[in-house]
């Protein structure tokens, strides 16, 4: 039986209405998108290489005699003596032989700033401090910052993690758009350089969303446990579900996660560096020499093959994002590929380990978290991991440069060039799609909630404005 003409059509103007609707979302998204995206594709870029550029910056300290070598102790009191009145956090053990020892430190005083102030003091093997940088401006901590926040405190990992939740949209509706639907190969999986300028365009951002999109939802994804509301709500429901074993070792918004609260800045807490005696923790004092020494520990952790770089905290120092000091001594790994970390926990008087935690105790959940960081910091698995991932920082800059093009070639002088409005909204083929990605992205819901504000109280008050917009 011949269907009707009017039901084919109907048909037809639905399908055109639903594929506006998707395009329209694509484009406010992206809009938005774009600059952030260029952002943390070059910043992330450039923080997949946080080892080498530190072996880097750190040259100058590196390959010196090993003849006349100094206990660690040595190397410490040669750092306090340089920096009056400063605490001992901790000491990293040289990574090569003749490589200078790191001695973490707080300044005394404010530091010009809310917190004291932070120095880590290479001195060299034989206890002669030869250099000190302030960790808040090295390279790849101001890299990090950048992309975590950029240079904006909680504010700033508010609008990242806002641009991501977008981001997870303008990809979903990017592969809408491109899917073939019965053309040939190409155009979807190479662009048609060949058949003008604004195909060509439009095929290198199609067929590299589409190259790109997975590996970005993996880093996307994989990025959500930093971000501020949804690493805190994700951590809450952690905690209501029995799913957190240990404690986390990354952090939220920038911060210390919500369970350390209370020691977020411990790590610049003066009193927090002091022993009850009023000592500078770990260090040998007379009639109060400990059981065992810094001398002792560092040469257990040697014994450990701590993966680089591998860290030791005396008793009483903060320990890792400002969290309550340990009143034991504790050698750990701060390794990047967080399946190689280990801490152990040495009792301060005798020396016998009171606690052993690696990467296979943690919960499965949070150990999926672990493996996702390290990937996301392009760490899990060597040089091929950092390949990815520059690849994929270049993906997603083509992707913002040749979307930004493609728009700036479509725009008219007056309006922003959005999409055609479509004749009418398929909003109920998108709620339910909407409501489970809300649900999942609290942010995201916000800002949809602000939107339908701004479309039904405010642009029908200012019609020039939803005009320039191209919303109805």
């Amino acid at each position: 039986m011949a269907v009707p003409s009017s039901a084919l059509t109907d048909t037809a103007s639905k399908k055109a209405s639903f594929y506006r609707t998707i395009w329209r979302w694509h484009f406010y998204a992206g809009l938005f998108v774009v600059p952030m995206v260029l952002i943390l594709s070059l910043t992330g870029a450039a923080y997949l290489f946080k080892l080498q550029v530190e072996r880097w910056e750190e040259r100058a300290w590196q390959g010196l005699p090993t003849t006349g070598a100094v206990t660690p102790e040595a190397q410490v009191s040669a750092a306090l003596a340089a920096f009056p009145d400063a605490k001992f956090h901790s000491y990293r053990l040289p990574k090569e032989p003749g490589d200078a020892a790191m001695i973490h430190i707080g300044l005394p005083g404010d530091g010009g700033g809310k917190d004291k102030a932070m120095r880590d003091v290479f001195v060299s093997p034989q206890g002669k401090v030869i250099g000190a940088i302030d960790p808040e401006w090295r390279i790849m901590e101001i890299a990090h910052d950048i992309h975590g926040q950029l240079l904006l405190g909680k504010q700033g990992s508010w609008l990242v993690e806002l641009a991501a939740s977008w981001a997870i949209v303008m990809i979903l509706t990017g592969l809408y758009l491109w899917w073939p639907r019965g053309r040939g190969a190409a155009g979807v999986l190479w662009p048609r350089f060949s058949a003008g300028s604004r195909i060509a365009w439009r095929d290198m951002h199609a067929v590299t969303g589409f190259w790109v999109s997975g590996l970005a939802m993996v880093l996307l994804i994989t990025g959500l446990p930093w971000a501020d509301v949804w690493g805190s709500a994700f951590k809450s429901v952690r905690a209501e579900m029995g799913w957190v074993k240990g404690k986390q070792d990354w952090t939220i918004g920038g911060a210390a996660p919500a369970a350390d609260e209370h020691a977020q800045h411990a790590e610049h807490d003066h009193a927090a560096m002091m022993t009850r005696d009023g000592h500078t923790p770990g260090m040998n004092q007379a009639g109060q020499n400990p059981a065992i020494t810094l001398s002792d520990v560092v040469r257990l952790a040697q014994q450990e093959r701590l993966a680089f770089p591998a860290m030791v905290t005396p008793p009483g120092a903060p320990g890792r994002f400002g969290r309550k000091g340990e009143e034991n001594w504790t050698m750990r790994s701060d390794s990047q590929n967080r399946p190689l970390r280990t801490t152990i926990t040495l009792d301060k008087s005798t020396g016998r380990e009171l606690s052993r935690e690696t990467f296979a105790d943690g919960h499965p959940i949070e150990r999926v978290v672990g493996y996702g960081v390290a990937w996301h910091e392009g760490q899990l698995f060597g040089w091929v991991n950092q390949l990815i991932g520059v690849l994929t920082a270049l993906m997603l800059a083509t992707l913002s440069v040749t979307g930004f093009v493609m728009w700036r070639k479509r725009k008219p002088d007056q309006g922003l060039g959005a999409p055609p409005m479509p004749s009418e909204r398929p909003m109920k083929k998108l709620l339910p799609v909407l409501l489970i990605m809300a649900a999942l992205l609290p942010l995201l819901a916000a800002s949809l909630v602000v939107v339908a504000i701004l479309e039904s109280l405010v642009l029908p008050r200012t019609p020039k404005l939803a005009g320039w917009l191209g919303v109805s």
